[in-house]
């Protein structure tokens, strides 16, 4: 496994140049977003006024459940993409660098991550409170409306996945 800093423009050059196959394990932000938020950022986009500045971020398709006693977050572990392959425009036109979930892609979406440099990467389904140990920070940065589809900043040490496109 190959370890990728994400606050740094090294780490964010060494996750664009990740093949398929490869297994990461990822340390520093990552944004969560699920199908409410991506629709809001669509909205936001559309009138030039996206919430927060996602250019050479990784989105993560999750909504987390509260934080139990002792840790930062709860379960957290990765959505079914497809439903956000709607948006892969959005995301290419904010500049997102990365996208997490599990689960196929349609073939539009593919290419559309594929021509953006966009990496899809799979995190492991199944394993949401394993993963919410990886989780060292989270806070809502936006949309807190909607509560676990408000987008959160985590901060992740050891994050594993394993790039798909």
């Amino acid at each position: 496994m190959r370890r990728i800093d994400l606050r740094s423009p090294e780490g964010i050059k060494a996750l664009r140049s990740a093949r398929k196959g490869d297994l990461l394990l990822l340390d520093g932000p990552l944004y969560t977003a699920r199908d409410q938020a991506h629709r809001r950022l669509r909205e936001d986009l559309s009138r030039g006024e996206p919430p927060i500045d996602l250019r050479g971020k990784v989105i993560y398709y999750c909504g987390p459940t509260p934080a139990p006693e002792g840790m930062v977050v709860g379960s957290c572990g990765p959505t079914s993409s497809y439903r956000m392959d709607k948006y892969a425009d959005v995301m290419e036109k904010l500049g997102v660098v990365g996208l997490i979930g599990k689960g196929e892609r349609s073939p539009s979406a593919g290419r559309t991550f594929k021509k953006a440099g966009i990496r899809y990467l799979i995190a492991p389904g199944g394993a949401g409170a394993y993963l919410a140990q990886r989780v060292v920070r989270a806070q809502v940065v936006a949309y807190p409306e909607l509560g676990p589809e408000a987008i959160y900043e985590f901060v992740v040490e050891g994050f594993p996945v394993v790039v798909e496109i």
